[in-house]
């Protein structure tokens, strides 16, 4: 298997229930619901992604021929005055069109906590610590189980109020990002404060102006 990477960062995590937590970003290039070309967002179906998630040519980016040798890679990132547990966000892109078992074993084997943000069309390997999955209207939803779910809102087609709560442990509205972002923001406040059982999430990195 060869695992194209659009760029590999370490940073802060700034959404969902491990906002704050230092971590590897891994980019995986390719998803299923764009092809991140421009030309072809109003035919993709999902019109509002602001990354770039195309080609190897990113920060630390490139291609890996192995399960191993891109854990190596991942691994180098971490510091080497801490004991902690390394941690390793794995996103895209969509991220599921290239993990497999092999990486997830890997990967442990080099002691890694392995998280994962997906949209959510594709099943996982065995094993992955923590899912979290961002649903995109107009896309199959097949991975109805995880961790976290991040709803980006809003999106007709895909309102809160339509989804059933079970099968995730934490909930989260997301304010879609754009022109309209304080509104959005206003109306994802009030929800979350009418219906508890869903929690705001920010993007805080963008917040703090950090990768």
């Amino acid at each position: 298997m060869s695992y194209q990477i659009k760029e590999v960062f370490y940073s802060l995590q700034g959404e969902g229930v491990h906002t704050g937590r230092p971590a590897i970003f891994c980019r995986f290039s390719q998803c299923n619901l764009w092809s991140g070309r421009e030309q072809d967002r109003q035919d993709a179906i999902c019109q509002f992604c602001d990354t770039d998630f195309i080609g190897t040519d990113g920060q630390n980016g490139g291609r890996f021929n192995s399960a191993d040798a891109l854990s190596q890679h991942l691994f180098s990132f971490w510091p080497k005055t801490t004991s902690q547990a390394p941690f390793v966000v794995l996103t895209g892109g969509e991220p599921l069109l290239q993990i497999d078992q092999a990486l997830i074993e890997s990967l442990h084997q080099h002691g890694f906590y392995i998280a994962i943000e997906t949209n959510g069309t594709k099943q996982p390997p065995e094993k992955i610590d923590w899912i979290c999955v961002s649903p995109k209207a107009g896309a199959p939803w097949l991975l109805t189980e995880g961790d976290e779910l991040k709803l980006v809102y809003p999106q007709p087609g895909l309102m809160p109020d339509k989804i059933k709560l079970k099968g995730f442990k934490h909930y989260y509205l997301q304010p879609m990002d754009g022109i309209h972002q304080q509104h959005n923001l206003k109306q994802a406040i009030t929800y979350c404060l009418r219906h508890p059982e869903w929690k705001l999430s920010l993007q805080t990195h963008k917040i703090m102006n950090i990768d």
